[in-house]
């Protein structure tokens, strides 16, 4: 909901609202940029821009969904939002709220708000003059309340008018024939009384017979001097003038010319559905349609008289909810559906009409998610790794051409200093010190194919490139460069290595040549030593202390070559290499270059070799020691546990950060400690936190080398080269949430993801329009889960109205083998009944060699199938009043048929189930949650799904998830959470079959999909997360629950938190984040914990910490340490 206002003083801004925040936007000149953010306790459902008497500025209107009214004025002097008015209450549970959303209008005059909240009820705020002796601020007289006898209106609007007495106009359906009809008011007499709205009486106009698709109205201006309005006396008919109202409809565009009376219609050439309009001139509107089309609306007129309306297809832009004029020819397109833009939009015919020049990102709404653990550990218990960054959330978000797949992760950010080249082809980057005395790096080396570039940073900030550097060789590319232990400058490249000297300081210059006819391949050193191959076969040890002495060389036995070396800094005196043939890595003794240590890598006839290596210290001594890391070719790395005294290996572990090789690139920090940059198609950050290892995904793409640069002007920055420039940045200090798009065009109404495939599984709705008719084609579609392209051949549905409802993976038996197998299942159903039976189906795929789905088993339904899951090997299908379970038959990889063995009738419609081992926890769409038992009795009995417990309150489910043990947790269309448990251990069979509510919370986003998650924590973790929560607001939620020990803490400190912090309108926090739906309403939230306010604490100022924390045991700092551990968790 973006409104555009002078808020601050000379500058003109945007405001919007995303659920319970406020953000102010400026507009830059290259796009918009955040200007300012704040959260109040209550979901926005209003926002307009008034301008008080005498103010110089505009200020907010804000209403919210619990009905909290208030205006907000930003204060230069605290550069943020500050609450001015508040108004009473005005809400009445006995009314029947707006079918519509919550209106507001402001009258072009500026005079009165109106607010459309319920049905047949209007209420005027008249913004008066401040009284003397009560301030500045009491501008907004007391709300009055007014009967309409228009109950069903459509949309409304203000009149232009050339009076200070304003118009309103309706547009409303009246009787059950669907009749629709525009009316206009005065809502004032000539005395400022507000008008009694009586239909008889009180009517201004009348419009009768307009097309039933009407949706909006626009407003027309009275027009400049030379569209003067003039009325013409004995006219035989009236003349439809400027300053009326145009009826927005499918097929034509009604215009009402509000004093004459005079209609004119125009009826469109090319019919739609218009979602959207803005205002560019008196003459000329932009609408947008739902089939994300931009058209431009001109009204021609001669003189004050209009003669006609034109249309124009101005082209393709996202699917708007909301449009908004910036300035001239600039729109700023919200969209709920897909991305927000802002385009420049030019009507002279000769120019290209639309222009994009900015894209914000939205993820809203999220239909479907997957959690997909790239690759897995191996040999480790999961801790937390969904907030690693190599796990990742994939979203199928948007809808229709907005539609796309996201991939979500917590990762560390790369804020970039400045592009220092664009160099294409660069093959390393090195960070020196030009000479010993120097305390920081000055000089910067750029590696190419045919040539090494040298840049000198000067004390103040200048950079010029140099043509040589010492006795360094220029004319190649350089494998290698680095300070030594005694201030001198290495440097190596295929040819030769380079000891620069300095005769000042008695260092002499020294070089090795390897024997003719070979080359160096690969090379890595420390301040002691430079291990090198030549050629691939042979091994070479030198010595830098004694100007390159050569050690010892050795030939790689059994006709295998080196594929990688590193050589650690910690762990002096020796080296670690990567061979091709044999995939193996041994540890080697410089001296000597005797195997210390090997570990063989391949498995499974895999071909893949070793690329990279890395020893070095992660994490603290006194945690562990020195990790080996290595990349395979395939993307994967594994990682070894190193003995410092005997070289060993030990914990073996995986983890897959790509699927392209990886190159390490090691990162020194001030603690002693390394962080590795590991450069593939999704660069990653690799560090200690918490004492385990964390791969956290770096926003950075194309990524081809990296060095670090502590330089006087640039401190603690790194140098970036991708394939297109030289830059350098700074690495984020906190992980942040990173999204990555995969635009698709289609609806991904559902998504699956196989760890054994590698694949996502997307239900897809594609939805066209071929000459002015709608069609509809669905289809079932694998990706690859790294970049998400679609593998193989999409599988499209047979009927045209048949849609995917719900797709799994599972592991599933089969009576040709003992081993289960890897398959997805798809629940359907048919948009339109016809005189077959058939209204669903359960379809079982499997994925062939090309990775292409292929249709194992195909069972038809007579109602659709909603949800679908597996519970020890059967298929458990929610249908439309039924749960059935079918047991699974596969005969051969490409046949299989499912039999029904047991079925229970539900309350209403099942909307969604989780099983639990033997437990189906079913979510009904109005009876809230019932808990099914699978009994499987044999003996030739039938098999039975018997009832064990149920919450006994109504409820109207959209999502469920098991949390632990007995505990449920559930969502609701008001958008409220509730955590039901089951009293195993109650006395009688009424207390064993109830679930009693142990928890409650208003959310105030209604939840589409639940995730469980099943992680191990640590030993004192605060928090054990459950279950990921993603909304049709495009938010995504970890709820987690609290230890025994921090129960009581937690809770405390949220009190304590909401009775110190204060946000706009001065809304509590228990009024907002309390249970409320049409039945009931709490007084606050039952055991649930806050984690948006708990991280609150952090942004205040110490002396509020201190009160905050007054009474509850801890001091500050152990509040401050506790509050950073969990936001860490995200």
């Amino acid at each position: 909901m973006p409104s555009n206002s002078s808020l601050v003083a000379s500058e003109r801004l945007t405001c919007l609202r995303k659920a319970n925040k406020i953000e102010v936007w400026n507009y830059s000149g290259q796009g918009l940029e955040l200007y300012y953010s704040d959260t109040l306790y209550g979901r926005v459902s209003m926002l307009a821009k008034i301008r008080p008497i005498g103010s110089a500025t505009d200020h907010l209107f804000i209403g919210t969904l619990r009905f909290k009214y208030f205006t907000v004025a930003w204060n230069n002097d605290k550069r943020k939002l500050e609450t001015i008015n508040l108004l009473e209450n005005l809400s009445d549970s006995h009314m029947r709220e707006s079918q519509s959303r919550d209106g507001c209008l402001v009258d072009p005059t500026g005079q009165y708000v109106m607010l459309e909240l319920f049905e047949g009820v209007i209420n005027f705020i008249k913004i008066t003059k401040p009284k003397k002796g009560r301030g500045d601020d009491d501008y907004l007289d007391k709300a009055e309340q007014i009967r309409l006898s228009e109950l069903k209106v459509r949309a409304s609007t203000f009149l232009f008018t050339e009076t200070q007495q304003p118009k309103i106009a309706f547009l409303y359906t009246e009787g059950k024939d669907g009749n629709v009809r525009l009316v206009t008011y005065q809502i004032v007499d000539d005395k400022g009384h507000y008008s009694s709205f009586n239909p008889k009486k009180d009517r201004e106009n009348e419009l009768d017979g307009l097309d039933f698709s009407c949706s909006h109205l626009i407003p027309v201006p009275k027009g400049d001097r030379g569209q003067k309005r003039y009325m013409v006396r004995n006219s035989a008919v009236p003349k439809a003038l400027l300053g009326g109202v145009i009826v927005v409809s499918e097929s034509n565009m009604t215009y009402l010319d509000d004093e004459s009376n005079a209609v004119f219609r125009y009826s469109l050439e090319e019919p739609s559905i218009f979602v959207a309009w803005e205002k560019l001139d008196g003459l000329n509107y932009l609408l947008a349609d739902d089939f994300a089309r931009l058209f431009v609306l001109t009204i021609l007129v001669d003189g004050p008289e209009v003669v006609g309306i034109k249309m124009r297809n101005l082209g393709k832009t996202t699917k708007a909810s909301l449009m908004v004029l910036l300035r001239d020819g600039l729109v700023f397109i919200a969209s709920h559906e897909g991305d927000s833009q802002i385009i420049k939009v030019d009507l002279d015919p000769e120019h290209e009409s639309i222009v994009l020049v900015q894209t914000l990102p939205n993820i809203a709404p999220i239909l479907d998610f997957a959690v997909m653990d790239i690759g897995g550990l191996e040999g480790e218990n999961k801790l937390n790794d969904y907030s690693s960054g190599q796990a990742q959330l994939v979203t199928g978000s948007g809808a229709n051409d907005c539609g796309s797949v996201r991939s979500v992760r917590s990762g560390v950010g790369l804020e970039e200093e400045g592009i220092l080249e664009y160099i294409q082809g660069v093959t390393g980057v090195f960070s020196l010190k030009s000479h010993q005395n120097s305390k920081t790096v000055d000089i910067l080396m750029i590696s190419l194919p045919l040539e090494t570039r040298i840049f000198e940073f000067g004390s103040e900030g200048s950079i010029e490139e140099a043509h040589y550097f010492k006795d360094f060789n220029l004319d190649e590319n350089t494998l290698l460069a680095m300070n030594t232990i005694n201030g001198q400058e290495l440097q190596v490249t295929p040819s030769m290595i380079i000891l620069a000297g300095e005769a000042r300081l008695r260092l002499k210059a020294a070089k090795w040549k390897p024997p003719e006819g070979q080359r160096i391949t690969a090379v890595s050193g420390n301040l002691e030593n430079i291990l090198l191959a030549l050629n691939g076969t042979s091994l070479v040890s030198l010595d830098i202390r004694n100007g390159l002495h050569e050690i010892v060389t050795r030939e790689v036995s059994g006709n295998d070559q080196v594929a990688c070396i590193y050589v650690p800094d910690h762990c002096s005196g020796v080296g670690v290499v990567g061979f091709w043939r044999s995939g193996s890595i041994s540890i080697l003794d410089l001296h000597n270059l005797i195997v210390i240590e090997s570990e063989g890598l391949q498995k499974n006839n895999d071909a893949s070799i070793p690329r990279s290596l890395a020893l070095v210290q992660v994490l603290p001594e006194n945690i562990s020691g020195p990790t080996l890391f290595v990349a395979m070719e395939d993307g994967i790395v594994l990682t070894f546990k190193v003995d410092p005294s005997t070289f060993s290996l030990s914990g073996k572990k995986s983890i897959a950060l790509g699927t392209q090789q990886v190159q390490f690139f090691i990162l020194p920090q001030k603690t002693g400690l390394s962080n590795i940059f590991a450069t593939s198609e999704h660069p990653s950050l690799i560090y200690g936190s918490e004492g385990r290892i964390i791969y956290s995904a770096v926003t950075a793409d194309n990524v081809i080398s990296v060095c670090t640069f502590d330089n006087k002007v640039y401190a603690d920055t790194i140098v970036v080269a991708t394939e297109e420039d030289v830059r350098i940045s700074r690495i984020d200090t906190q992980r942040r949430t990173h999204i990555r798009t995969l635009p698709m065009g289609v609806t991904v109404r559902r998504i699956a993801y196989s760890p054994k495939e590698r694949t996502l599984g997307l239900g897809c709705v594609k939805r066209e329009l071929i000459g002015n008719q709608e069609t509809i084609r669905c289809s079932f579609v694998l990706a690859e889960d790294v970049l998400f392209g679609q593998t193989g051949k999409e599988y499209l549905l047979n009927q045209s109205e048949e849609v995917i409802e719900c797709v799994i993976r599972a592991e599933l038996p089969t009576t040709y083998t003992d081993s289960l197998v890897e398959r997805f299942i798809v629940g359907t159903s048919f948009l339109e009944n016809d005189d077959t039976n058939e209204r669903g189906r359960v379809l079982v795929f499997g994925v062939d060699q090309s990775k292409s789905p292929y249709l194992i088993s195909s069972l038809k339904l007579k109602c659709a199938c909603r949800r679908v899951a597996i519970l020890n090997g059967h298929i458990v299908a929610a249908l439309v009043k039924s749960v059935v379970i079918y047991s699974y038959h596969e005969t051969t990889t490409n046949s299989a048929y499912l039999t029904k063995i047991a079925g229970y009738r539900c309350s209403t419609c099942p909307i969604d189930l989780i099983v639990n081992e033997n437990i189906i926890a079913v979510a009904d769409l109005q009876k809230s949650l019932v808990l099914l038992e699978y009994q499987s009795i044999g003996e030739g009995k039938p098999n039975t799904l018997v009832e064990v417990a149920r919450h006994y309150h109504s409820y109207w489910a959209t999502a469920v998830s098991h949390l632990e043990d007995s505990s449920y947790l559930e969502s609701d269309q008001e958008g409220n959470l509730i955590i039901l448990a089951r009293n195993t251990e109650g006395v009688t069979l009424e207390d064993r079959r109830r679930l009693e509510i142990t928890g409650e919370f208003h959310l105030g986003e209604m939840v589409n999909r639940m995730q469980k998650i099943q992680v191990k924590p640590t030993f004192n973790a605060v928090i054990i997360p459950r279950a990921f929560l993603a909304t049709t607001e495009g938010s995504i939620y970890l709820l987690s629950t609290i230890a025994p020990s921090t129960q009581d803490l937690l809770i405390r400190l949220q009190t304590s938190i909401a009775a110190n912090v204060k946000t706009l309108g001065n809304i509590e926090f228990n009024s907002y984040r309390s249970f409320l739906n049409m039945d009931r309403e709490a007084s606050e939230p039952y055991r649930f914990v806050d984690g948006e306010l708990i991280e609150r604490f952090l942004d205040q100022d110490e002396s509020l910490q201190i009160e905050i924390c007054r009474g509850l045991g801890p001091n500050v700092e152990d509040i401050r340490g506790l509050v950073e551990e969990l936001k860490r968790l995200h």
